[in-house]
């Protein structure tokens, strides 16, 4: 039971007198933890009498909700490995992920069915198991999950795990090529639990957790439905797209302690009409992660909300964040040190680590780190050691020990002979009080490289390319600063939130 995350995270706490206590809230339902774990086992009861059995995947495609945690928690329960996707993805989109896994049985509902049915008539297999959907509008191989859960028993012991054991795929984001399942036993979730969710953020039974991502996204998932129920807290969900106005609604009607962000959420809540009057009052700290934060951005946050950031990166392939700044110890600019349990180094193109100061790619060694990519052989021999990644992003290390980010490197520029980092030149126009959002890529000019900025201008604003163009001059190289302005009003994005830069640079080739 130790190691079935079912057991750990949910079971435990009717062992330790909590079932009585608030395990998870959505809208204005709250479930305890006693009925979360019975109906996890509803759940796994239902997945076994459709043919699941351990080490089989389970796909998510659900909307947040006590749907998806329920069923998350009952294919844990038995041992089955649990893999998640977007709600709002294309037919192709499944088709591929429903290949790809090989799953078993696949949980959609309202929002997804149409698209999963169209994915399953061009020949993938699966079980499907439906949620919010009236049972006389099912097809065959469809059946109701509610209803089917409702007839099940409500007690059901996790499937022995040991912490080698397959439990969870979390997929990388897809931004440089298809999206991969990093493969992650048992034992990383527990161990990213203790040495990030414990050691770093020290959640409390007095937390109330609530993340801008979706729960298909492991940062949201884990610090919403996982991390918190460790410790006896208390996870918030919501079904809805994420937005500014929804999410100082659900601040003030939920008051939670902890906020899951991203940088681009931070921007766009700072550019709120409504950011001056918001009461983040309850909120002992936000996280930040899925892309860099500005150092900007950072400080007006603070200067507007005075609610710490605990800024931080992790991967799919190191299962969650393994570099963090700290509750009373942040470095603006910068995204901390290791989390305890983990190491990292700055490495040269030979391997080598380079000094202090210098910038190269980042390797990173821990007790979450993925074993494979699935069915990628040649990748998963490049990218992973023992219990190490070799990553594809830029960092530098100072002399106290802090990482800074410095963006991918196959995302450099090489402008005037000088490779040029497009994070810095985002980051200096980031600064500006009228740029919501940006990304810089390359654009040729008779034959040279020259840095290209796509802004998102904050609503009302009137700035224009020079008075970018100046701000830019005044604070980088001249070399760095863009010869060339688009706006735009939103940038392309994957499901995770994370500039999809492959999307941005197929729009910007025609012209």
């Amino acid at each position: 039971m130790e190691s079935n995350l079912a057991g750990y995270f949910l079971d435990r706490n009717l062992a330790e007198g909590r079932g009585a206590d608030t395990a998870l809230v959505c809208g204005e339902v709250s479930v305890s933890y006693a009925e979360l774990v019975a109906l996890s086992a509803r759940a796994g009861h239902l997945l076994r009498s459709l043919g699941v059995r351990k080490g089989q995947r389970v796909l998510l495609a659900l909307s947040d909700g006590v749907e998806f945690v329920a069923a998350w928690y009952g294919a844990q329960r038995i041992g089955a490995v649990t893999a998640e996707v977007y709600t709002f993805l294309t037919a192709k989109d499944y088709a591929y992920y429903l290949g790809y896994t090989d799953a078993a049985v696949v949980v959609v509902d309202a929002v997804t069915l149409e698209p999963v049915r169209q994915a399953l008539a061009g020949g993938a297999r699966a079980r499907v198991l439906v949620a919010g959907v009236p049972e006389a509008e099912l097809r065959p191989q469809e059946s109701p999950l509610w209803t089917l859960m409702e007839q099940a028993p409500g007690e059901l012991e996790p499937e022995p795990m040991a912490a080698e054991d397959v439990a969870i795929w979390k997929f990388t984001t897809g931004s440089t090529g298809s999206p991969k399942a990093c493969v992650h036993p048992a034992g990383n979730p527990l161990a990213s639990f203790r040495h990030y969710a414990r050691g770093v953020l020290d959640l409390r039974a007095s937390d109330r957790v609530l993340a801008v991502p979706k729960l298909f996204f492991g940062y949201a998932r884990d610090l919403v439905a996982l991390f918190p129920f460790g410790v006896g807290g208390t996870g918030i969900a919501f079904p809805e797209r994420s937005t500014v106005e929804l999410l100082f609604e659900l601040i003030e009607r939920h008051r939670p302690t902890v906020l899951v962000n991203v940088p681009t959420m931070m921007s766009a809540m700072l550019a709120h009409q409504g950011a001056a009057g918001a009461d983040l009052s309850s909120l002992r700290l936000t996280t930040s992660a899925g892309e860099a934060l500005p150092e900007a951005l950072h400080r007006r946050w603070d200067a507007t909300f005075e609610v710490p950031v605990v800024d931080g990166i992790g991967s799919s392939e190191a299962y969650h964040i393994y570099l963090s700044n700290r509750p009373g110890e942040i470095r603006h600019g910068s995204v901390g040190r290791p989390v305890p349990g983990y190491t990292a180094r700055v490495l040269d193109e030979s391997g080598a680590e380079l000094p202090h100061g210098e910038i190269g790619t980042l390797e990173v060694s821990g007790p979450s780190v993925a074993s494979e990519y699935w069915d990628a052989p040649e990748k998963s021999a490049s990218t992973f050691g023992a219990g190490t990644v070799r990553t594809a992003d830029l960092f530098s290390r100072d002399d106290e020990g802090f990482f800074t980010y410095h963006g991918r490197a196959d995302d450099l520029l090489k402008v005037g002979g000088v490779f040029v980092a497009p994070s810095e030149i985002e980051h200096c126009l980031l600064g500006h009080p009228d740029v919501l959002d940006c990304a810089v890529l390359g654009h040729a000019t008779g034959g040279l490289v020259r840095p290209l900025a796509h802004v998102v201008l904050r609503v009302g604003a009137s700035t224009d390319a020079e008075a970018l163009r100046e701000f830019a001059r005044a604070r980088l190289a001249g070399h760095k600063c863009p010869r060339e302005f688009r706006f735009v009003e939103a940038l392309p994005r994957t499901a995770n939130g994370k500039l999809d830069r492959r999307a941005l640079r197929a729009q910007q080739e025609p012209s």
